[in-house]
């Protein structure tokens, strides 16, 4: 049930759930932060959207431990609205996003992201990996007097591979040690604590942007509330309502994996949709679920709600109070910590299945895996892959269509049809007859087979007409109930002819379709 907010039989380690919160806070800022001056928006407006998407998903969601912000798949779809028609248009295609995603909810469509196969989410997940491993090779590059980006060179390189090398060794070795605090939070402490106790000169959070900022403010979109502005904001809604859900479904799947649980889609999109329509409402960008975020919180222990309502409530305090702090900590220590989840993110296991699954699978992860890469359109990626998936799926179905023939006492010639008769397999389906050297009787038998669509209908009413044509009888049998149905569905469109012979039973009992 959607109002069941809080499953206390689920045992939680509530010290974990507090500190692990407040290491994907500390996380959730810099990449907010990055994603609004992507979009071409003002730093506040990504802090916000992370904040109200952290919270009501966390609170109504339908993943516990999953952690909501503002994403770069969202920054990536409106930064182009943003330059031609402004903020207000932005705040008016999220809502709209949100208002999508909440009816995909309503009536159950997140159940459709079963249909991904394993191949396109090894792809997904790697391509994510690979991207969270690259945004974080900026922070290795300076500014010039014109804002032109040139490597690091000398001891401020030096400085920052230090820094992130201790966070990284700190995360690897502090759990070999206790798992009394989150490593994450441990390292970012530590480096922070070295930096600012030894007045080490490197990029800071405040370097980035200021993250000073009051409550997010309610804030109804200004913009013409006619069929000219929906023409401009929907096309940007649909894509950000559909990159959104496909992110967060696909990244609720993955925490099912890692924690052995199972999460509820359709909830989850509800609750997506709820929290992009306030969002928009109180001056956010907008977002979806956060892969590095959400793995952060995962491998830190989170299980309950608890850690993504604190993460979210410490962001805000962040940004109303605790700024100057924050704004001291050092980005090595950050992009050590991103670099970590990024390794734990990418899936190594794929490498040692390369030799083992087959080819096709092999490539449809690789194709996604670059598409996520190279596009950073998430969308985009898993469509293909799910098509590709399917349509090779629908050419191996097609091989495996079988026909047993022979001819019995009587003289009649029988075809013994095992496999599914779809648009894959009708040229495989003709093959298996001899027209013309045929006896003067026929009898095709579909007890092991199933007429699947409008092509298989059509295969078979040009079947029965070539031994029409050919002065030949022939009788359809053991056509199963959902079979005939299509068959009498069709009589408007095409003739079907289906011929009985009085010796056999026709069977009326519905047949399971597995």
């Amino acid at each position: 049930m959607f109002f069941i907010f809080f499953d206390f039989s689920r045992k939680a380690d509530y010290k974990i759930e507090v500190l692990s919160g407040l290491t994907v806070a500390m996380a959730m800022i810099p990449e907010a932060v990055a994603f609004a001056l992507i979009a071409g928006l003002s730093p506040l407006t990504g802090l916000y959207a992370a904040f109200v998407m952290g919270f009501i998903t966390s609170v109504f969601g339908g993943r516990p431990g999953m952690i909501s912000g503002a994403t770069g798949a969202v920054a990536v779809v409106i930064v182009s609205l943003a330059k031609t028609h402004g903020v207000e248009y932005i705040f008016a295609a999220i809502v709209l996003a949100g208002i999508i995603q909440v009816l995909a909810g309503v009536f159950k469509l997140g159940k459709f992201i079963r249909l991904v196969p394993h191949p396109v989410m090894f792809g997904f997940v790697n391509g994510l990996a690979i991207i969270i491993f690259m945004s974080q090779l900026v922070q290795f590059k300076t500014a010039d007097a014109s804002g032109v980006l040139h490597w690091m060179t000398g001891s401020a390189l030096y400085l920052m591979l230090g820094l992130v090398a201790l966070t990284i060794l700190i995360i690897w070795l502090l759990p070999k040690v206790t798992k009394a605090v989150p490593a994450s939070l441990a390292a970012i402490l530590v480096v922070s604590g070295i930096v600012i106790g030894f007045g080490i000169d490197t990029r800071t959070v405040g370097d980035i942007a200021s993250i000073q900022g009051g409550f997010p403010p309610f804030h109804i979109p200004i913009v013409p509330f006619n069929v000219e502005t929906l023409s401009i904001i929907f096309p940007y809604a649909a894509l950000v309502a559909a990159v959104g859900l496909i992110e967060s479904l696909l990244t609720l799947n993955l925490i099912d994996e890692i924690t052995e649980t199972r999460g509820n889609s359709n909830r989850e999109s509800i609750a997506q949709g709820s929290a992009n329509i306030l969002s928009g409402l109180f001056s956010g960008m907008g977002g979806c679920a956060m892969i590095g975020q959400s793995l952060i919180n995962v491998s830190s222990g989170a299980r309950v709600r608890l850690s993504g309502i604190i993460a979210s409530v410490m962001l805000l305090v962040f940004i109303m109070f605790g700024s100057s702090l924050i704004e001291k900590v050092p980005m090595a220590a950050l992009t050590g910590v991103m670099i970590m989840v990024a390794i734990g993110t990418f899936e190594w296991a794929s490498f040692k299945m390369i030799g083992k699954m087959p080819r096709h699978d092999v490539f449809v992860g690789i194709l996604v895996a670059a598409i996520t890469v190279l596009l950073h359109n998430l969308a985009l990626a898993v469509l293909i892959g799910v098509i590709i998936s399917a349509l090779v799926f629908a050419w191996e179905s097609g091989k495996r269509i079988r026909a047993r023939k022979y001819v019995d006492e009587a003289g009649i010639k029988h075809y013994e049809i095992y496999g599914p008769l779809f648009f894959g397999s009708i040229t495989a389906f003709n093959e298996k007859f001899d027209v013309p050297n045929d006896p003067k009787e026929v009898i095709i038998d579909f007890k092991e087979s199933r007429l699947a669509d409008m092509s298989a209908i059509e295969a078979v009413n040009r079947l029965t007409d070539r031994y029409k044509k050919a002065g030949k009888k022939l009788h359809l049998r053991h056509l199963s109930e959902d079979c005939r149905k299509l068959l009498k569905n069709a009589e408007d469109v095409i003739e079907i002819n289906i011929l009985e012979d009085p010796h056999y039973k026709i069977p009326t009992d519905k047949v399971s379709m597995i």
